[in-house]
């Protein structure tokens, strides 16, 4: 089995955590409302603004038997740059405050899930950055598109209120695959061990952010 096949076997439950989140499948359904999807974009924006700077402060701290690897992070820091702002035009097209998101403060499930991947880069193994990598982009395929489409129907909303969602549904597609490649060329076990457990706590708490949203039976971000 190669290391990518087994990354998905051994992260199973925790992806089923994830998508067994009630506002999931509301959504899916479009039984969610405005308020809720912005509340989503909001989440999005907190983390997503970190995302170069986690390429950033990986690609640092590699060693250098994972040069390759740092080339494939300068290719994603130039694809994934300015990715929050998407967000933001999105929550304006719902005619929410895009710079009270900006300046405001994420939910607790947020920011834990963003300074826990920050801790693993810098205190155990950068390569652990891959494990959010996993979670983040396989989930986006698994839902982003086909939540786009359903959510504009029932919210009717323009479709500029969707560009996030439905820019990296397609985007992904291809990210997965150069994802996949890299997994199968990390054949060091620690390097495999490292990306796994970073999956598994991610799906983790990625999926408190979704059962924290308001409507899905949680309480609201705060």
């Amino acid at each position: 089995m190669s290391f990518y096949q087994t990354l998905l076997a051994e992260t199973a439950a925790e992806r089923d955590y994830l998508l067994d989140s009630p506002i999931i499948g509301q959504a899916l359904a479009g039984e969610v409302s405005r308020d809720s999807y912005i509340a989503f974009l909001t989440q999005a924006y907190h983390h997503v603004k970190h995302t170069v700077p986690l390429l950033m402060a990986c690609g640092a701290r590699l060693p250098e038997r994972l040069e390759w690897l740092r080339a494939a992070i300068a290719e994603y820091i130039e694809e994934e740059y300015g990715h929050q702002e998407w967000i933001l035009n999105d929550i304006r097209a719902c005619g929410g405050d895009a710079e009270a998101v900006r300046n405001g403060q994420p939910a607790m499930a947020t920011e834990l899930m963003v300074a826990y991947v920050y801790d693993r880069i810098a205190r155990h193994n950068p390569v652990s950055f891959f494990g959010m990598v996993q979670v983040l982009e396989g989930t986006s395929i698994a839902l982003a598109t086909q939540a786009a489409g359903v959510l504009q129907q029932r919210l009717q909303l323009p479709a500029k209120a969707f560009s996030y969602l439905t820019s990296h549904g397609s985007l992904d597609l291809e990210h997965i695959e150069l994802f996949k490649g890299l997994m199968e060329r990390l054949d060091d076990a620690s390097d495999q061990a490292a990306v796994v457990h970073t999956a598994r706590r991610v799906y983790r708490l990625y999926a408190e952010i979704f059962r924290g949203l308001p409507g899905a039976g949680g309480v609201a971000c705060t």
